[in-house]
């Protein structure tokens, strides 16, 4: 369980930017792994806040729509944002910018992949890299509600997958794409840069793996014209695989069990208990409390401790002690700022006086310790 702990805090910073975006789906999704993953009160509070005002808080990235005058009553009005015609009459409107909208025109204008990535031949991996990032983000239909956003961002995906590809990209800059469906009939509408280049994974699996949504399935799929296929080359090429490496493959695939399984037994076998607590420990018997010399710091020991440890032996204990102690301290005041801040920070949002009042009345214990042991550093 202590293992999962940073997991769960990377979920929570997640959650907490999702929250800053308004996007309350994303927030819940990454609160409830962060509590499967390691309980918190940061994660706790947030997923409260989200709970209780669910229903009323909105999706924090919502504009309203200004009522046109007679000069706009033709167009967009003054700050040039749209609605998607393709909306339910019993939802609001999805609203979009006239940026957005000429961005989506702009990946269907493309000739090829390197033109949908605003990048040149030349580019390498990082260039791609960022080129990506900032094309998926813009056009993520979470984000982007143009009409044609979600095509224009599978043609941002799929120009990515291919050429981060050092093979599909090699050969994409030898036929361009070109694939007619018979020898010298070429495609209606004219060039299908796309056509036989698609990445071995969908654009939201490769958009995931970006920006810690997830992985991949282990089921390899490509986007063709909108619909998710099999790669069948992928599929026999595994199957090649499997048959050659025979109980090899079987014995990997069992690896990371084996590892789970292992590591703890030979930790235990390694590690030895430590000769005190700073808590009272009555499965290794150490029960008989103790108190630093320097800072006062109380530990937990064996009854025979006394005779073991004296003179050096005894001071390098207690300055261990007490080095465990102050980090402990320290630790915990991090978190209990934090959740005040998410605290604080949820009751504007939600306009919550009982999240402020909560965060008012939140103790710092261990803060208040940490200024103690400062003070005390000082004065010695």
């Amino acid at each position: 369980m202590e293992g999962n702990r940073d997991e769960a805090e990377k979920c929570i910073n997640i959650a907490s930017k999702a929250l800053e975006a308004g996007d309350k789906e994303k927030a819940s999704k990454f609160l409830n792994k962060a509590e499967k993953l390691y309980p918190t009160e940061r994660a706790k509070v947030l997923l409260d806040a989200l709970t209780k005002n669910g229903s009323s808080a909105g999706n924090g990235a919502h504009c309203r729509r200004r009522p046109a005058s007679s000069g706009e009553s033709n167009g967009l009005h003054a700050d040039q944002e749209g609605h998607d015609p393709a909306a339910g009459g019993g939802e609001a409107a999805k609203i979009f910018t006239k940026d957005q909208v000429e961005g989506v025109q702009r990946i269907k204008r493309c000739k090829d992949y390197y033109e949908v990535l605003c990048i040149n031949k030349e580019a390498g991996d990082e260039d791609l890299k960022k080129a990506y990032r900032k094309l998926a983000l813009k056009f993520h239909p979470d984000k982007n509600h143009a009409p044609g956003a979600t095509e224009a961002f599978k043609k941002i995906g799929n120009a990515y997958s291919v050429l981060s590809n050092a093979d599909k990209r090699r050969q994409y800059d030898l036929t361009g794409g070109e694939e007619p469906s018979s020898p010298g009939q070429a495609q209606p509408g004219g060039f299908d840069f796309h056509r036989g280049f698609e990445g071995d994974i969908t654009p939201e699996d490769l958009f995931n793996m970006f920006f810690g949504g997830g992985f991949p399935s282990s089921s390899t799929h490509t986007f063709t014209n909108g619909r998710a296929r099999y790669s069948q080359q992928t599929d026999q090429r595994q199957e090649r695989e499997e048959r050659a490496d025979g109980g090899f493959s079987t014995f990997i695939q069992l690896m990371p069990i084996l590892v789970l399984i292992l590591v703890p037994i030979l930790s235990q076998l390694m590690v030895s208990t430590p000769p005190y607590s700073l808590y009272s420990r009555p499965s290794t018997a150490q029960t008989v409390k103790r108190q630093t010399e320097n800072l006062r710091v109380d530990y937990y020991v064996t009854r025979d401790f006394r005779s073991e440890f004296k003179g050096n032996k005894l001071h390098n204990i207690e300055k261990n002690v007490e080095e465990d102690y102050v980090s402990n301290v320290r630790n915990n005041c991090w978190k209990e700022r934090q959740t005040k801040t998410d605290l604080l920070y949820a009751a504007k949002v939600y306009r919550d006086d009982r999240m402020r009042k909560k965060a008012e009345l939140m103790t710092m214990d261990n803060c208040r310790e940490l200024d103690r042991l400062n003070d005390l550093f000082r004065g010695g």
